[in-house]
């Protein structure tokens, strides 16, 4: 049946373009070429031929030919073609040569290979009449169009799938939900090939589609997300205006249904069960409660609330913004004993409502929890809670300050007993009956050192010490007047020697530890042993406080210097106290304007203001003070210093240690020899060696003459020591018979090489004298300080004379 189609297609096509050839009309086209015609024109000159022009019919070819011979588009004729074939005809341009071939003789172009609209729809050439003997051009080159003809071969295609729409659920009949739109690549202004329309193939039940425009509408009022929430809807677009033999093209729409809040939450129960404990605090989540909404997205958002008084007051309700459930939680104490059961009307509504919907119902739903309170055994509690207990300073220690009462809430209503938490009451002030839970005074109270006292009441069950109940009682103590009252201060006064009856020289005022609830009271009188003052008066001001006045005229501070008052304050009671105090009123001399000069007990009052020429005058005095002090210290320091330096010439304090290492037996300037010399004269030690015996040096010489410089050391092959010998020995002597002062200890090293060096030791270790000829027997005369000295002394007397015998 497809072939049979095809093959009317194609006679209907060719019975077209033969009444399309029949039908046309014969063009003749007069070309001029460039400067045809005009005088001097080789063409006209030499044929003296006439203007010519081309013909020929309008030329188009067909499309998709599946013909075996070349499909013959038209012919070009030159109206100077006699037919004796003296004429050639070529093409040029698009196609030419291999598309469109031409006759040369008769002008016949036909197209060799098959065309596409579609890729192209016209070729543009350029035709020549040539002379065919002198190949001379007998018209202008003409350009020339050879238009593809279009037919039906190209389907509606849609090129911007895949379409996704998208519609509210419950929108009325006709509500656009989105337009698609096909392309058809046939020639759109020859025929019917390129007009689509369009149609529903699948889907029609619920949407249609505009067949000129593509617009898809519902097609049903009734859409709804909650059964259905996508249909895929084919839509068919077919050529040739939908007539018989256009070809079509489909596309499948994919349309989803959006939601809207048309369903109210609903509770899959109409009643929930939960339980807690009585003693659960305030906030602890009892359990959760969710209604489930139908609807996706915010149209599921709600809220919950607490419908029945009794629960607002006991539970509280809230929203979890994540799960959308329901939070219940406590919002008063529980107690089992008042109540086991409570009933909560929960109501969920939602956040949202679309107003175009309320008429479909309430968008809202119940349900109802029931909390099972659950018993536990709590600790006793206090009734009534008061805290605060008052007792007079005065009561006696037993005495009862207050009664505190607990209960055991459970049922069993155990028997409870009391404490006092004695970290609150360390000093034990109070003391509580365990069974009657009476407070009292374990200790005299005194307000005046501490008129509160806070302490902490315990209350626990009697055969369970662990279920304890912990309750703060302040303890006010009430004031009783057993304070007498007192001067403020140890008043002191100064009246002028010139002063005047009725002057005014101290207001007194009073204190008073107790605190009487109407305020105090207190009169001021001078006191019985001063009934014969006649020098002094006392007001009471009636204010708590009193004036001195003098009552005499002038006073003399040599007859009598200083007065002493003794004045009486009662205080309002009850009952009433008294106090003496006395006030001392010293008498002294003043200027004309009545400012004290001078008293006894003070020569002068001197003003504390000084001149900045007085203060400059102070600094510089205290500033030469401190450099006359430093002066001083300097000089004694300098003194101090010449002292110790004149000291240290004194050969017996000093410890002289030679280690240096000489350079050998050879070296004669590696070591200087003149530091062993002192500041003694050697001359005459020298001079002792060649005639002088020992006793030239007694100590009647003067130490101050021996001052002399040592030669340096020459080293010579006589070596002769003798002048170091000498010069120990009487350093020896020296400190041997020298009795004015304490002996001392000198230590001298002397670098000494060895026994086989030719310079023999210079030590006064093995020193001829020892000083033996000394008698160290007076040492045990100078007491036990130097009891061990004298020791030391008297034995080594002792071994040197059993060496020399």
């Amino acid at each position: 049946m497809a072939k049979g189609l095809q093959g009317f297609l194609w006679t209907m096509l060719l019975l077209f373009c033969a009444i399309q050839e029949l039908g046309s009309w014969a063009m003749h086209t007069k070309v001029e070429g460039p400067g045809l015609g005009e005088p001097g024109d080789p063409a006209l000159l030499a044929g003296g031929r006439v203007k010519r022009g081309w013909v020929w019919n309008q030329f188009f070819v067909v499309e998709e030919y599946t013909g075996t011979e070349p499909l013959y588009v038209g012919k070009i004729h030159s109206d100077s073609d006699e037919g004796d074939g003296s004429i050639k005809y070529t093409i040029s341009g698009e196609g030419a040569g291999t598309i469109f071939l031409i006759d040369e003789i008769t002008g016949d172009i036909h197209a060799t290979e098959r065309l596409d609209r579609e890729q192209k729809t016209f070729y543009t050439l350029r035709a020549q009449a040539r002379d065919r003997q002198t190949d001379q051009l007998l018209e202008p080159e003409s350009e020339f169009i050879i238009k593809v003809q279009d037919i039906n071969d190209s389907e509606p295609r849609f090129l911007e799938g895949p379409y996704i729409g998208s519609v509210a659920e419950l929108s009325p009949v006709g509500t656009s939900v989105m337009q698609v739109m096909a392309s058809d690549a046939d020639d759109p202004t020859y025929g019917s090939s390129a007009r689509v329309v369009y149609s529903v193939l699948e889907g029609e039940q619920h949407f249609t589609v505009d067949s000129k425009t593509g617009v898809i509408r519902t097609a049903v009022a009734d859409l709804d997300r909650e059964t259905q929430d996508r249909y895929e809807v084919v839509i068919r677009a077919t050529d040739m205006a939908g007539q018989l033999g256009g070809l079509s093209g489909s596309t499948t729409v994919t349309i989803v249904v959006t939601d809207v809040n048309d369903n109210p939450p609903r509770f899959p129960q109409k009643m929930y069960q939960f339980s807690i404990v009585e003693t659960a605090p305030v906030g602890t989540a009892i359990g959760r409660v969710k209604a489930e909404d139908s609807d996706v997205g915010e149209n599921t958002d709600m809220t919950y609330q607490v419908k029945d008084e009794e629960g607002v007051e006991m539970f509280k309700v809230t929203t979890d913004s994540n799960t959308q459930e329901a939070v219940i939680t406590v919002q008063k104490p529980l107690d089992y004993e008042s109540k086991k059961v409570h009933t909560v009307v929960v109501e969920a509504l939602n956040k949202f409502v679309d107003p175009r919907f309320v008429d479909l119902g309430t968008f809202r739903d119940q349900t109802i929890v029931r909390v099972s309170v659950l018993d536990v055994d709590e600790p006793p509690e206090f009734r009534p809670p008061s805290n605060l207990m008052e007792v007079q300073e005065d009561a006696h220690v037993g005495s009862i300050v207050g009664v505190v009462t607990a209960l055991d809430p459970d049922t069993a209503n155990h028997p409870v007993r009391y404490a006092i938490d004695r970290s609150t009451d360390a000093e034990r002030i109070f003391d509580i009956d365990a069974k009657t839970g009476a407070i009292v005074t374990g200790k005299v109270l005194d307000r005046e050192t501490a008129g509160w006292h806070n302490i902490t009441v315990l209350a626990m069950e009697a055969d369970n010490h662990s279920q304890v109940s912990r309750a703060s009682l302040r303890i006010r103590i009430l004031d009783v007047n057993d304070n007498p009252p007192e001067l403020a201060t140890p008043y002191e006064a100064a009246v002028c020697e010139d002063a005047k009856p009725g002057q005014l020289i101290q207001t007194i005022s009073v204190v008073d530890r107790d605190e009487p609830q109407s305020g105090h009271r207190f009169y001021f009188t001078l006191a019985p042993e001063a009934t014969n003052n006649h020098h002094f008066s006392l007001l009471d001001i009636q204010d708590n406080t009193a004036a001195v006045h003098t009552q005499r005229v002038g006073f003399n501070r040599q007859e009598q210097d200083v007065f002493l008052l003794p004045i009486l304050v009662v205080d309002s009671g009850p009952p009433a106290l008294s106090s003496t105090g006395t006030l001392t009123i010293r008498v002294c001399g003043c200027d004309s304007n009545g400012a004290i000069q001078s008293c006894n007990s003070t020569a002068y009052v001197v003003s504390a203001t000084l001149s900045p020429g007085a203060l400059i005058a102070l600094l510089v005095c205290i500033l030469i003070l401190v450099v006359l002090v430093l002066l001083i210290l300097t000089l004694k320091r300098h003194h101090k210093s010449h002292l110790t330096s004149e000291d240290d010439e004194d050969m017996r304090d000093n410890v002289i240690k030679y280690n240096d290492e000489g350079g050998g037996e050879q070296d004669t300037e590696a070591y200087d020899m003149s530091a062993l010399r002192s500041l003694y004269d050697f001359s005459e030690i020298k001079g002792g060696d060649g005639g002088g015996g020992p006793g030239e040096g007694g100590p009647g010489r003067n130490p101050a003459s021996e001052l002399h410089a040592l030669p340096q050391w020459v080293q010579s092959p006589d070596l002769d020591f003798s002048v170091f010998r000498d010069y120990i020995c009487r350093k020896v002597e020296q400190a041997d018979e020298d009795l004015s002062v304490p002996p001392y200890d000198s230590f001298q090293t002397y670098a000494f090489e060895g026994s086989d060096s030719p310079v023999p030791s210079l030590s006064s270790i093995n020193t001829w004298s020892s000083g033996s000829e000394q008698d160290f027997s007076y040492l045990g005369g100078w007491g036990p300080r130097f009891r061990q000295l004298a020791a030391l002394y008297a034995g080594r007397r002792g071994e040197e004379d059993s060496e020399e015998s």
